[in-house]
Parts: C-alpha cells; sequence; structure tokens
C-alpha cells in the first residue's frame, strides 16, 4: 500500500521539481498583476487568483496588485440612473461617476480582493493611487477627429511615487492597488486605465514581470482568421503591430511595451479565464499566453543571457 502511495504522489514530486529553476529565478523579485476580466467576476477564478497571489509571495516573490472594475462600475451607474458613455474606448467621467467610480474600486472591488488574499493570512493591504501621492495624473484629452475632447476626470498619469508601496512590499505585505490617482495640486481625482497604472507602477517599482489578466489566450497572430497565440515577441516588433490591435487589447499591449522599454524584464499577458494561470505562467516550462520581452542590446559579443532576450 505504501508502495503504491509513493508512486501516486510521484507526478507531484515532479511539477514541485520542474518549478524548482523559477523559484531560483524569481526569489526576491516584484511582479506586478493587473486584475481583470473574467477572473474578477467568476467566483471559483476569483479564489484561485487569491490562492496564485498568496503562493507567489510565499515562493519568495514580491506581488503587487492593481486593478479597474469596469463592469462594476457601470452596474452602480445604471443603478444610480447615470449613463455610461464611452468616447475614443474611455469612460467619459462626470464628477458625480467620478464618486461612482471611487466607491466601487476602494469600496467593493478592492476590500473583496483583500479580503479574499487575507483569507490565507494577514498579508494584503489595500490603497488606492490617492494615498501617499502614489499615483499623479492631469486631465486625459483625447483627440478624436483631430480635435481634443473633454471627457471628464479621466487621468493621464504624470508621476509614481512608489514608497507606500516599496515599505508594504518591504514588510511582507501584498498592496492591492486600485486605480485612481489625484491631480497634482490635490484639487481633482481621476480615474484612470488599470492596465497603465500596472505598467507605470511595474516601471517605477523596477519589477521584473508584468502580468496582465484578460479574456484572451494572448495576443493572436492573425485574429479572426486563426487563434494562434505568439508566444513571446521583443518590444519592436509589439509595436509594429499595436496600430492593427482591437481596441481592447491596446491599452493592455501599450502597457506592456512601456514596462519592457522601462526596464521590467517580462511583460506577459495571460488568460484569467483559466485557473491558475499565473502559476503556469511563473513555474512552468511551456507558459502560456503572450510574453513581450526587450529588444536584444546590440553586442560585438553575444553571450547567452543577451541572446536569450533577442528575436524569438
Amino acid at each position: 500500500m505504501s508502495a503504491a502511495r509513493k508512486h501516486t504522489a510521484l507526478p507531484k514530486a515532479q511539477t514541485l521539481i520542474e518549478a524548482l529553476p523559477w523559484l531560483t529565478r524569481h526569489n526576491g523579485k516584484t511582479v506586478v498583476i493587473k486584475f481583470g476580466g473574467n477572473a474578477m467576476i467568476d467566483e471559483e477564478l476569483k479564489a484561485a487568483f487569491a490562492q496564485d497571489v498568496v503562493f507567489l509571495r510565499h515562493a519568495g516573490l514580491k506581488p503587487v496588485v492593481v486593478h479597474g472594475g469596469g463592469p462594476q462600475i457601470s452596474a452602480q451607474l445604471d443603478k444610480q440612473g447615470l449613463v455610461s458613455e464611452f468616447k475614443a474606448g474611455l469612460r467619459v467621467t462626470t464628477p458625480e461617476a467620478m464618486d461612482v467610480v471611487r466607491m466601487v474600486l476602494a469600496g467593493q472591488v478592492q476590500r473583496e480582493l483583500v479580503g479574499l488574499l487575507n483569507q490565507h493570512g494577514p498579508l494584503a493591504v489595500g490603497m488606492t493611487g490617492e494615498d501617499a501621492h502614489t499615483i499623479t495624473a492631469t486631465q486625459h484629452r483625447p483627440t478624436i477627429d483631430g480635435e481634443s475632447v473633454d471627457i471628464g476626470r479621466v487621468g493621464e498619469i504624470t508621476a509614481i511615487d512608489t514608497g507606500a508601496i516599496q515599505a508594504l512590499l518591504d514588510d511582507g505585505r501584498i498592496p492591492v492597488v486600485s486605480s485612481i490617482a489625484r491631480s497634482a495640486d490635490d484639487h481633482h481625482v481621476y480615474n484612470v486605465n488599470a492596465d497603465t497604472a500596472a505598467a507605470a507602477l511595474a516601471a517605477a517599482l523596477n519589477a521584473e514581470t508584468l502580468m496582465v489578466l484578460t479574456d484572451v489566450e494572448g495576443l493572436y497572430e492573425d485574429w479572426p482568421n486563426s487563434d494562434d497565440v505568439i508566444s513571446r515577441l521583443t518590444a519592436s516588433e509589439l509595436e509594429k503591430l499595436l496600430p492593427e490591435l482591437s481596441s481592447g487589447m491596446v491599452p493592455k499591449m501599450q502597457g506592456c511595451l512601456h514596462a519592457v522599454r522601462n526596464g521590467v524584464e517580462t511583460a506577459r499577458v495571460i488568460d484569467g479565464r483559466v485557473q491558475h494561470s499565473i502559476l503556469l505562467e511563473i513555474f512552468t516550462d511551456e507558459g502560456i499566453g503572450t510574453m513581450v520581452v526587450p529588444d536584444a542590446p546590440i553586442a560585438v559579443h553575444t553571450g547567452p543571457e543577451q541572446s536569450e532576450q533577442g528575436e524569438s
């Protein structure tokens, strides 16, 4: 009986051993995770996400979670009879709508996420980009048909102060950050795209990895003609693809590009509909989703570390 038991447990040991080189590589490194999509709505996916993030923390990584809350904001605006209007893919945010955004992100979505993480120990601390001036923004005015358009309290990030987040990480905590920012003069609060906020934070924190959870498998090679996913591409390759991408993927991929161009080693878009997709991406040989890496440095002698980041 004991021999049979040992035998059935062997695959578990092999799985753990496969994770060893990745555990060694990522130990002590900061990883910024953008939480969104179905993973944010489905109860089982939410619970699995919380387990993954706590696992990363206990495996020696320093996870930072950044979230938005589009569906929850829309539902609350509907409930209060406020109309959701979108221009250039961005929600027109009146001062009244901004109050709802703030309430939903900091009072509902963040609270729930902190609660899920803290089922595993006193680890998560919720904050918004307003706290300790973590994220400063100015009003974002998109250009539509050649004209600058006022879409209200939508922010464009102008500065990041990582002090509060770094203090939490140094204390072994998991910061959970809502994508809200303040103006430099403190007079206005802005709604900031969570993909953009996660990328800016990853760069400012010198994170090793940015992970963006989405509702697709990754970046498709030739959508809608094919569902083949690009597993790896360089910053320059991604830049060429940006004009062809669907509007929903643009802020995610622009975020990935910003991250790897500003010191982050890898940016990954992964399928948040797959349970434990974070662990599969970080700790297995195959990985899932699309990984963006910096362009290869130009050097006379290309060592193994440099060639690893070269063209795929």
